[in-house]
């Protein structure tokens, strides 16, 4: 055999033990943080509860997930779970609204973007609403307003404080004017439950934007956010050409909105469950 072959050979050798080699690492083991790019164990990021143990980016999560880490035992009684959107206005785009829903449905095994739920915090009953972004970027169409009016009503029929955990890019552009409609609907909710002087606790993660933030999420007692969310009505480019001027940098974040007056805490996720348990012995006196 001719000795340039022999090295042909050897180099394919070496191809192939190098493939071999990083075969050998299962995918999803590792992952790179989008905040501060650090290659992160995926098994330390699951037992930091979904936040970069470097930088303490948190990472979006399910509202299951949500849910699991704020009731007691994990254990909730959904609310108006067969609820599901149609196509109003038989919105036609690249992709067709009715698509659009059919697709999320498989990917998070959800019916629509909020998830209601009676359960209890520490032992002190709650109706909570929690938003999943992964289900059309969290936003708020017609089901989602009527599931977030149905659990405030729920809260206020039984006398139970009232938790929102946002998540959403704003309202649901493929139902037009009906989903414009679910603002004024869970805003005047809020106002129907306020006045029995129970709590309503607002926590906004990252991102609360659009009609979800300029409605029920910024109507809260106590509103609470988790660190370096974005949080806003509209996206900064569209501000900065309405107005003319040049905005501060993070001037949208939760760290902003808090030195600026427009939430009133910054909690991360391991204290979320206990900050918001000693707000609900706060409110509620005796009655908890």
């Amino acid at each position: 055999m001719p000795i340039s072959e022999w090295f042909q050979k050897k180099e394919k050798y070496n191809q192939v033990s190098r493939v071999s080699r990083k075969r050998a690492v299962p995918d999803g083991v590792w992952s790179k943080c989008a905040h501060c790019s650090e290659i992160i164990y995926q098994k330390e990021l699951q037992n930091n509860l979904w936040v970069c143990p470097k930088c303490n980016y948190p990472y979006p999560i399910t509202a299951i997930q949500r849910l699991s880490l704020l009731v007691d035992d994990s254990k909730y009684d959904e609310l108006d779970f067969s609820m599901t959107s149609i196509d109003p206005l038989k919105f036609d785009s690249e992709k067709p609204y009715a698509e659009s829903i059919e697709r999320s449905k498989i990917k998070t095994s959800l019916t629509e973007a909020v998830i209601t739920a009676r359960g209890s915090i520490n032992g002190k009953k709650v109706v909570l609403a929690v938003m999943d972004f992964r289900f059309i970027g969290g936003s708020m169409g017609s089901v989602v307003g009527e599931k977030v009016t149905r659990a405030i009503e729920v809260a206020r029929g039984e006398g139970l404080p009232f938790i929102a955990i946002s998540s959403s890019g704003g309202a649901r552009m493929q139902e037009g004017i009906f989903s414009l409609m679910q603002m004024a609907k869970t805003s005047a909710a809020i106002a129907r439950f306020k006045e029995t002087k129970l709590p309503f606790i607002s926590v906004l993660t990252n991102p609360t934007m659009g009609g979800v933030m300029a409605s029920f999420a910024s109507l809260g007692d106590v509103i609470i956010a988790e660190p370096r969310s974005l949080v806003g009505f509209t996206g900064a480019r569209v501000i900065e050409k309405t107005i003319g001027q040049k905005l501060p940098k993070g001037f949208q974040t939760a760290e902003f909105m808090l030195e600026y007056g427009h939430i009133d805490m910054v909690v991360e996720r391991k204290n979320l469950k206990e900050v918001i348990s000693k707000l609900l012995a706060f409110f509620l006196g005796d009655q908890s």
